[in-house]
């Protein structure tokens, strides 16, 4: 069988989460430093995993992250649409295991998803959000065009470290990325 990948960059694929996928998920749902922004690292087990993450990553808009060269699974992208049908308002994450981290993974995949967004999905506006002191995401997002739009702070089940600085809204519009002028990121490979 031949895996058909939604996107391929230089150094990395995107393509359809499967079952398949579920021992790699339970990794990265259990690596307190990769969810170190999200619930403060607390373990997920493989039962939450199975039946209320993969299938959340199954659906429309999410797509698992490999390395091009070596096939080594790094975690996933998204591009989650607000609303249905279609893709006119989406938002951008991602999340990947540290042996990608400070490689321009992170960049290199947001900054392609922003521009098949805005170039094959007919999408308007892309947004994302993450804790106000997650400056590595931030460097991110406005690496890949976003841009700071607020400072929000919402209830959450659990108090994590630094959430007393609230959390940050970014956006991108259709407009304000052609305006921009950027340059098409580094593509290799068919993209369907």
């Amino acid at each position: 069988m031949t895996t058909r990948f939604f996107l391929e960059t230089a150094r990395l694929r995107l393509r359809p989460f499967t079952e398949d996928d579920l021992d790699r998920v339970v990794s990265l749902e259990n690596d307190p430093g990769v969810r170190r922004f999200i619930d403060a690292g607390r373990p997920v087990s493989r039962d939450t995993v199975r039946r209320e993450t993969l299938p959340r990553l199954l659906g429309r808009g999410f797509w698992a992250a490999e390395e091009s060269a070596s096939g080594e699974w790094l975690g996933w992208f998204c591009l989650e649409p607000e609303s249905e049908p279609g893709w006119a308002v989406v938002e951008l994450g991602y999340r990947l295991r540290r042996t990608a981290w400070g490689r321009g993974c992170a960049t290199e995949g947001a900054r392609a998803l922003v521009h098949k967004a805005f170039t094959d999905l007919g999408t308007e506006l892309v947004t994302a959000q993450t804790m106000t002191v997650n400056t590595a995401s931030r460097r991110v997002l406005e690496k890949s065009g976003l841009r700071y739009v607020r400072t929000f702070f919402e209830e959450w089940p659990e108090t994590i470290e630094g959430s007393e600085h609230g959390d940050v809204a970014y956006a991108l519009t259709r407009a304000e990325w052609a305006r921009s002028n950027r340059p098409e990121p580094p593509m290799s490979g068919q993209t369907i």
